[in-house]
């Protein structure tokens, strides 16, 4: 049995891993729970702290493009998220649509995030908004402060991005009005309950039913990446956690459909996933290259618009076959 240590969210589609009911082939996996994502990446690809991870996408991807070897991946994906529902404007900035963002001030976690690749590539390509003349404000959605330590890379052009050094969380600044808009992959704090803080789309659902039934895009925000090391002197393990995480992934999607005592605390969990059962076919988040082909490519796209990668890389380069 091959140890190897894990970081990873506590997911309802990896539960099955943490608990040992799935175990991977040959492999005595150890999970570590961990519930920031940023604190994984920084760990993973900053401290050399696990085995194997989840990691970010995007900086998986821009990590390719520059020619850094340190991981190899596979096409599983233990985050992923519609993202138009995450984007936060002042009710008082005098923004009513889409392209009234132009040459405003965005906060955002970390320009290069997936989220926030994800947000921009969506409003550029599907609503047209001009970015070049944003003032984005980098940091901490939620204190004071920047949004980890992550492993840093030049952008390919310059583009006006300040760190925020207040006092304040980019939350707290949308609120006060210092920013104007916040794209962000959580709620931004005071949703709900300060009138100034509101969707930029309040019918964020149907336009993201939309995006999935024109092009079959449910956006990727983290893939699984092994260190290559690991997988130099053990090929196999590649294939064993493909097979090991799709069948936790599958457990789970198989207690959604029990209806007899709910998996969740959702009250109308069994008519949402009816809903699933029909536009996605039983299977909200499937994992492999070919399932999530135009996912990927758009998420290469937006990241080459977006120059933060020289080249528009084949799906089939970034992933050790499984």
């Amino acid at each position: 049995m091959l140890p190897l240590t894990f970081a990873c969210g506590s997911y309802d589609r990896t539960l099955a891993l943490r608990t040992g009911e799935i175990h991977p082939d040959g492999i005595d996996l150890d999970y570590v729970a961990i519930e920031s994502s940023r604190d994984i990446f920084d760990r993973f690809a900053g401290r050399n702290e696990f085995d194997c991870a989840e990691l970010s996408a995007s900086e998986y991807i821009r990590m390719v493009d520059a020619g850094d070897r340190a991981f190899v991946a596979i096409p599983v994906f233990p985050s992923r998220a519609f993202r138009h529902g995450f984007i936060f404007i002042n009710a008082k900035a005098g923004i009513r649509s889409p392209k009234d963002l132009a040459g405003r001030r965005i906060g955002v976690g970390l320009y290069t995030q997936t989220a926030a690749v994800w947000i921009q590539g969506h409003l550029r390509n599907d609503f047209g908004v001009d970015f070049s003349n944003v003032k984005w404000v980098q940091g901490a959605v939620e204190k004071p402060g920047p949004h980890g330590q992550p492993v840093t890379r030049p952008l390919l052009k310059p583009v006006d991005i300040t760190e925020n050094t207040s006092p304040y969380s980019l939350g707290e600044l949308l609120a006060r009005g210092e920013i104007d808009a916040l794209f962000s992959a959580r709620r931004a704090p005071g949703f709900g309950k300060n009138p100034d803080i509101i969707r930029l789309f309040p019918d964020f659902r149907e336009i993201e039913r939309g995006l999935y039934k024109r092009a079959k895009i449910h956006p990727v925000m983290h893939l699984l990446a092994i260190r290559r090391e690991i997988h130099e002197r053990n090929p196999w393990v590649a294939a064993s956690l493909f097979k090991a995480f799709t069948d936790a992934k599958n457990h789970a999607v198989d207690l959604m459909r029990v209806s007899i005592t709910q998996s969740t605390m959702f009250p109308w969990h069994t008519a949402e996933f009816d809903e699933i059962e029909t536009l996605m076919r039983g299977d909200p988040w499937p994992y492999g290259i070919e399932p999530n082909r135009a996912t990927l490519e758009t998420l290469i796209d937006y990241l080459h618009q977006q120059d933060m990668i020289e080249r528009k890389m084949e799906v089939e380069h970034l992933f050790v076959p499984v």
